[in-house]
C-alpha cells in the first residue's frame, strides 16, 4: 500500500476487520437510539368517518301485505240457443268485443221454412177467427126470432173462443220461429276479451234445447277486475280489535283502500278497494277469503294473474323512520349504531315497523333528535370515537 509520501506502507488484515466491526456497532447504537423514543410520542389513529341523520318524522300508515290472485268480475261462456251448422266465425281470437257484437252465424235456413209455415198457421188461424165472428153475429140476429136455438148460439160462440186460442198458438208459433232466426246470430253477451273460437265453420254444434249445448267461446270483463285474497286469522282478529277501538274501520262496511303489485313490480301500480269478505273463515287453512276490486284502465292484468295485494292496517299516526341499511342485527336483536354528543357511538336496541315509502318505521328505541349511522356501520365500534358527517337526509326519505 503506498503512503502519503509515495513510500509503500503494509497494513495487516487484522485492521480492517476491526475498522468494520467498530463501524458497524456505531450504525448499531444510532438505530437503538431512535428506537428508544417513548411510545406516547407515536402518532394517535384517527377517527373513521362516518354519516349520520336524525329520523325523519312524518305521518304514516301500516299497510299488511297478502298474495292475490286476479279473476273477471264478469265472466260468460257463449253457448247457441239453436243447434245447427256453424256458417261462419266473425271475431279475431284474442279480441275486446262489445255487447252485441256478432260472434258465430248458424245456418238460418231451416229456422226460416219453419217461421214460414208459422206464418201461414197464423193467417189460417185469422180466418177462422173472422168466419167465427160472422157466424156468431148471425145467430144472434136469428135467435131473437127463434130461426134458431140457443144452444146453436152457444156452440158458436164456443167456436169463436177456439178460433181465437187458435189464433193465439198461431202466434206464439211464429214468434218462437222468429227467434230462432234471431238466435242463429249468437252476439256477445257483455264487453270484455274474447278468447279463442271453439268450433269451426261447418261443425254441427248443439242448442240449449237439447240440454248439452256445444261451448262456442268465452269472454271476460277487464275493467275492473276483482282480486281474490286469503286473510290468515290472527289479522283479522287484529282488525276487529281496531275496529272495536275506533283505530281503524271494518272493510265490511267501508271500501278500504288497497294498492297492488304486480310481478316483477317494485313498487304499487293499481289502486283498488275492498268490497267483500267472507262470512266464515276456511277450517282447513285458517283464513279468511276476501276480495278487491282494482281499476284496470290499461287492461294489463289478465285474470289468473297473482299480486301482492297490500290493505291499509292502521290509523294514520306519527312516527320515526330511517333507512334500512342503518339496521343491523345482533343475534335476535335489531339495532342501530347511534353518535352521542362526544361522538362515541352507542349500540340501541329498536322495535321495526313496516316499510314506508323505502323507510323502516322505528316503532322503539329512538328518539327524533339521535344521530344515527347511516353510512359507515361496518368502521363504527361501541365506546370508540367516530368522526360524524352530516347527511342531507336519510336515503329514500321525505323530509
Amino acid at each position: 500500500m503506498t503512503g502519503p509520501d509515495g513510500s509503500e506502507r503494509f497494513v495487516n488484515k487484522h485492521d480492517f476487520v476491526q475498522r468494520g466491526a467498530i463501524a458497524g456497532l456505531l450504525a448499531a447504537a444510532l438505530a437503538l437510539a431512535g428506537c428508544d423514543k417513548p411510545a406516547s410520542q407515536a402518532a394517535a389513529p384517527p377517527a373513521p368517518p362516518v354519516t349520520v341523520a336524525q329520523p325523519v318524522k312524518r305521518t304514516v300508515t301500516d299497510w299488511d301485505e297478502f298474495t292475490g290472485r286476479f279473476e273477471a268480475v264478469e265472466e260468460v261462456q257463449v253457448r247457441p240457443r239453436v243447434g245447427g251448422f256453424v256458417n261462419s266465425v266473425e271475431f279475431q281470437d284474442g279480441a275486446i268485443v262489445r255487447q252485441g257484437d256478432l260472434l258465430y252465424v248458424i245456418d238460418p235456413r231451416p229456422f226460416e221454412a219453419v217461421a214460414a209455415q208459422a206464418d201461414g198457421q197464423l193467417s189460417d188461424a185469422r180466418a177462422r177467427v173472422e168466419l167465427a165472428k160472422r157466424e156468431l153475429d148471425r145467430g144472434l140476429n136469428l135467435v131473437q126470432t127463434s130461426a134458431v136455438s140457443e144452444q146453436v148460439v152457444d156452440q158458436r160462440r164456443q167456436a169463436l173462443q177456439a178460433a181465437h186460442a187458435a189464433e193465439v198458438q198461431a202466434e206464439g208459433a211464429l214468434k218462437a220461429a222468429r227467434l230462432n232466426i234471431e238466435f242463429t246470430h249468437v252476439t256477445a253477451p257483455l264487453t270484455g276479451r274474447v278468447s279463442r273460437h271453439l268450433v269451426s265453420p261447418g261443425n254441427l254444434v248443439q242448442g240449449s234445447d237439447t240440454g248439452t249445448s256445444t261451448l262456442l267461446t268465452s269472454i271476460v270483463t277487464l275493467d275492473p277486475i276483482y282480486v281474490y285474497f286469503d286473510m290468515d286469522e290472527a289479522t283479522f282478529i287484529k282488525y276487529s280489535k281496531l275496529w272495536f277501538e275506533g283505530r281503524r274501520p271494518s272493510s265490511r262496511d267501508t271500501a278500504n283502500p288497497v294498492q297492488v303489485t304486480l310481478a316483477g313490480e317494485a313498487k304499487p301500480s293499481h289502486d283498488g278497494s275492498i268490497n267483500f269478505l267472507d262470512n266464515r273463515l276456511d277450517v282447513s287453512t285458517g283464513t279468511l277469503r276476501s276480495r278487491a276490486v282494482v281499476k284496470n284502465t290499461d287492461l294489463s292484468i289478465l285474470p289468473g294473474q297473482f299480486g301482492r295485494v297490500r290493505l291499509i292496517g292502521s290509523a294514520p299516526y306519527e312516527a320515526l323512520l330511517i333507512p334500512d341499511v342503518a339496521i343491523a342485527t345482533d343475534q335476535s336483536r335489531k339495532i342501530v349504531f347511534v353518535v352521542k354528543p362526544d361522538d362515541t357511538v352507542e349500540a340501541r336496541t329498536v322495535v321495526l315497523g313496516p316499510l314506508d315509502d323505502g323507510l323502516r318505521v322505528i316503532r322503539e328505541g329512538l328518539k327524533a333528535e339521535d344521530r344515527v349511522i347511516v353510512n359507515g356501520i361496518q368502521r363504527a365500534r361501541v365506546g370508540a370515537k367516530v368522526a360524524p358527517q352530516t347527511a342531507q337526509a336519510p336515503a329514500g326519505g321525505k323530509s
